[in-house]
């Protein structure tokens, strides 16, 4: 059985680095470049024609930046993956990046099989960053007041940190795309906990978790 090609667009403004990704990208035996834009209204507009499996993105680019065209490509082609590829790794990038709906986040110093592993990690649903990024992305989210997540958790103390998360998330009537967004992981991770969390509370749906947790038992 011949497995399928992880279909990509690459969209950067610089000639020479989409060139150059394009050239690295192409010689993976596994991956196909089905496309090159140069801004990212291009890429939005190549990205719901050709509807690949992840597309590269750089932040900052002409007639409209990488952000936003990240934000609208997970609106109109939720299931291509943005991984960011930039020169930027400053907080306000990697965050706006993220809540946009990017699921992976890499810098313009990544080598070959770096670039390589996080395209088969977001083709495959994982959230994958550079270990700077995520450094950052802890940092820049890290709290120590209460949250609803660790009220739910001393509630159910079955249900593990993550799950807890979810759960707060599920409550708050987020659906499963946007509950990965929001935690910087893949959806099929996210399906994961939400099966852990049902069969550990013993019920057998979204609604019945809903009433769980307002019902404060």
């Amino acid at each position: 059985m011949t497995t399928k090609p992880i279909r990509v667009v690459i969209a950067d403004d610089q000639d020479l680095v989409r060139d150059g990704l394009n050239t690295i990208v192409s010689l993976l035996a596994d991956v196909e470049v089905v496309g090159q834009a140069a801004d990212g209204a291009e890429a939005v507009a190549l990205v719901v024609a050709e509807r690949p499996d992840v597309v590269l993105m750089d932040l900052r680019m002409p007639v409209m930046d990488g952000t936003e065209a990240t934000r609208r490509i997970t609106v109109d082609a939720p299931d291509t993956a943005v991984l960011v590829l930039t020169t930027y790794a400053d907080d306000d990038s990697i965050l706006g990046a993220l809540r946009a709906g990017a699921r992976g986040y890499l810098t313009k110093d990544a080598g070959r099989e770096q670039i390589a592993a996080a395209i088969r990690a977001v083709a495959g649903g994982q959230a994958t960053f550079a270990a700077e990024v995520a450094a950052r992305v802890v940092s820049a989210t890290a709290s120590s007041a209460p949250t609803p997540a660790a009220e739910l958790r001393a509630r159910f103390p079955d249900l593990t940190p993550r799950e807890a998360e979810v759960l707060a998330l599920v409550a708050d009537g987020l659906n499963n795309t946007e509950i990965a967004h929001r935690l910087f992981v893949g959806v099929s991770t996210v399906k994961t906990h939400i099966n852990a969390i049902f069969a550990k509370l013993d019920i057998r749906d979204r609604a019945q978790a809903i009433t769980r947790v307002r019902s404060g038992v």
